[in-house]
Order: C-alpha cells, then structure tokens, then sequence
C-alpha cells in the first residue's frame, strides 16, 4: 500500500488492524492516536476534542479508565513489531558489529506545573529541578528500526504508598525488568551473544551488569570516573579487598597502553575521529571486560568517555561504534517530545499520565510502520505526519463530494459549515 493509494478509510483499517481493542472503544481510540500522529500545536484533551468533534470528556474517561488498554497494546504493537523486523536477520549498523539487536536503556523526564499533580515530584536535571514524572524507557534497536517496549514509571515513596505498591529505586525497577524481560516474545529464537545493552554511566550499576551477564548478553555501558577496577596482574595476586583503583586513575596508570585511531561516520555522513585506549582488566563487582578510554583525537579537552564490555572477543572500534548507537534513544526521546505529545498531557490522575504515555509509544509505532514507498521510507517524523495529514485532506473532499451528490446534500453542507463557523 502506498501513498497514491492509501485513502481516510484504509488508514483507519490499517491502524485498527494492528490493535487489539473492543469495539466500543476503537473509535475513540481511533481519534485520540489519529490526533497524536498528525501535527497540531497542542496534543492535549481539549484540542483531541476540537479535533474529531467528540466530547472532551470522552476522552478523558478514555484515558482515566482504560490505562491498561494502553499498556496492552503497546505489548502487542512493540511484539507484532519486532518479530516483522527480526525476521531478516541483519547485522546491526551495516555488519559493523557483531550483534543483531540491541537493548538501549535511558530515562526522560516529563515536566509537569504543580508538585499537586499525583505521583509528580522535583527532579535534579543538571541545570536546576524539574517538577513532573520520570519514565525510563527500554527500546529495541533491529538495524535502523527502533521499537519501543513498555516503560517503566517512577512512583514516589508517597504514590507508593496511598496505592499499596513497594517502593523501588530506578536501578531496582531495570534489574526486575530485565530478569523478567522475555526477548524470545518479541524476537523468537536466538542467541543471547546476539543481543548487545547500551546504556550511559547513569545504569553504571553491579546489579544491573550482572543481571544482564544472566542473561548471557553482551552489554557496554559508560562507567562513572570513581568506578573500582584492576589489572588481570593485581587480580591474580592480591586479595579482593584490595589493589583496587578508579577507572579514571586506572589509565592514568597504565599510559603504556598505546593510543588507537578510529574513524566513524557521523550525522550528515561527516567522518570523526576518535583516539581510543584498550585494556583488559576486572570490573570491581562484575568481572573480566574490556575497558576503553575515549575522546575527540582534534579536541583532547579531557572530556573522556570510559567505557565496559563484556564481550572479550569484541574488538575496540566494534565497542566504539556499537556504543555511539545508544544516541538513537536521545532522538527517540526527541521525537515524542516534539512531534507525539509527550510533553503535552494535563491530567491530574497518574492513570490518565500512563495511558496517554503509552498511547503516544504506540502512535511512534504506527507512524513509522506506515506504508511508504521509495526514498520515502527514511522520511523523518515531520514528513510522516505530513503525509498523515495528506490522507486526512483527502479523506475530508472525499466526504464533502459523497455529500454534495446526496439528495438535499447541499443544504446539509450549508447547515454544517454554520454549525463550524458559530462553534466557540
């Protein structure tokens, strides 16, 4: 199906086909995703309503009362998803690394008004706190398709306990997602060397490498500065209490090891060079990884990134460029910022916060699953929802021509056009 053919009613087909839902709910869920897909300054309630002709409150019940609705679906679009794009069996980024899949691990922060809303709290972002919810996301890297499985919420010690949940940090909740994860759902059969984890020094934690280790996984992860290591030598030798040192002073120590070159491609295809350091040693906690030491080769600010893997047969530029496809998760996060309407929800209830969240996880889904054709299959999600809104134009002429041939269908046009042009 492409673009010259898709009409309003085979895209309503086609986004139905792909959920799972009762029958009186598809068409409000129907208009509240159609909403999130296409360009609007606002995805809130009230512009859904302004935009389908529904009732404000409909949409509001939607999302207060069928949450799990959405977390459902997002199960079975994120599995339907996966299993179309695994089934190629690729490489990713162009058989530059071994690996088929990769896990990317990261959190955003959804900014809210008033600490009154349920479940929001203060947030340190770096640059001042940030009032709102935290949400830390697990997406699917299958070559250039990213899939984005169900989230996980941040719930306040005080949210915890007016609901009678168990309080758990960030790094808590990803362990239990990821002992709990089962890829075969979402990939089917595979090898557990096949599947790499990104993520930043923030997961810098034992529990979560260890618990992808479990898993017989490769991960490579950004360690913080003060992160214990030590030389294969010293852990030979010495007890494990002792002998250990900062990974940041680790390659201070050991300057022997020799600078390497790596050039990669970079956005807009510009080549960037980057000199890195390898050495293999015990990661306090973990075990034997690969450690690198990596910076710009044309500006050594000392703004070095330190970075485990695992994986001991990987090779140093293979760690560099695999770890670099983490940066898919920061334009993830862009992208349902800016185009979805993440930012955009005003309810009071954490329910209605988790249902509209997930809903937009599924509009990122079915917008880039959508039937193109050519050149337009790298389209960005700003000329996707264009051509969203192409279809909903046409949809429209559509209507207004069926209408007009009606008997007295011209005096119904002229009602409707009154109707539109005296609503507030």
């Amino acid at each position: 199906m492409t673009e010259a053919v898709m009409s309003f009613s085979s895209l309503r087909k086609w986004v139905l086909d792909r959920l799972a839902l009762p029958n009186r709910q598809k068409t409000i869920c129907f208009w509240y995703l159609l909403f999130l897909l296409v360009s609007t300054r606002k995805h809130t309630v009230t512009e859904a309503a302004r935009f389908s002709g529904f009732n404000k409150s409909q949409f509001s019940r939607f999302l207060t009362n069928h949450a799990g609705l959405a977390v459902y679906n997002l199960h079975h679009l994120s599995k339907r998803q996966s299993r179309q794009f695994s089934a190629s069996s690729v490489l990713l980024k162009d058989h530059s690394v071994p690996w088929k899949m990769a896990l990317l691990i990261d959190s955003t922060l959804q900014s809210r008004s008033s600490l009154h809303t349920e479940n929001a709290q203060k947030f340190n972002h770096g640059k001042g706190y940030v009032i709102g919810h935290q949400w830390t996301n697990i997406v699917l890297l299958i070559k250039d398709m990213l899939i984005p499985l169900p989230p996980i919420p941040f719930h306040s010690t005080k949210y915890c306990q007016k609901h009678g949940l168990l309080y758990r940090t960030e790094n808590e909740a990803v362990v239990q997602y990821i002992e709990t994860l089962n890829l075969h759902d979402y990939i089917g059969p595979h090898h557990p060397r096949e599947i790499l984890v990104l993520a930043d020094s923030g997961y810098d934690d034992r529990k979560i490498q260890k618990a992808i280790a479990a898993k017989k996984w490769t991960f490579i992860m950004a360690l913080k500065k003060t992160r214990g290591v030590r030389s294969r030598r010293i852990h030979l030798t010495t007890p494990l209490s002792r002998g250990w040192l900062q990974v940041e002073r680790f390659f201070k120590n050991h300057r022997r090891a020799p600078w390497q070159t790596v050039r990669v491609l970079g956005a807009r295809k510009k080549r960037m060079e980057f000199r890195i350091r390898q050495i293999t040693a015990h990661l306090r906690y973990v075990g034997k990884v690969q450690l690198i030491c990596s910076e710009f080769k044309k500006r050594p600010d000392g703004r070095r990134k330190y970075l485990a893997c695992n994986d001991l047969n990987a090779k140093p530029r293979q760690i560099l460029i695999a770890y670099r496809l983490r940066w898919q998760i920061e334009l993830f996060h862009k992208d349902v910022k800016m185009f979805l309407g993440f930012q955009d929800v005003a309810a009071k209830r954490f329910q209605s916060v988790v249902a509209h969240v997930h809903w937009v996880y599924c509009a990122y889904i079915l917008l880039h699953s959508l039937p193109r054709s050519g050149r337009e299959k790298t389209a960005s999600a700003a000329e996707r929802q264009r051509h969203i809104s192409a279809i909903m134009e046409g949809g429209e002429k559509a209507r207004i021509i069926q209408l007009l041939t009606q008997f007295g269908g011209i005096e119904r046009y002229k009602a409707e056009l009154k109707a539109a042009l005296n609503r507030p």
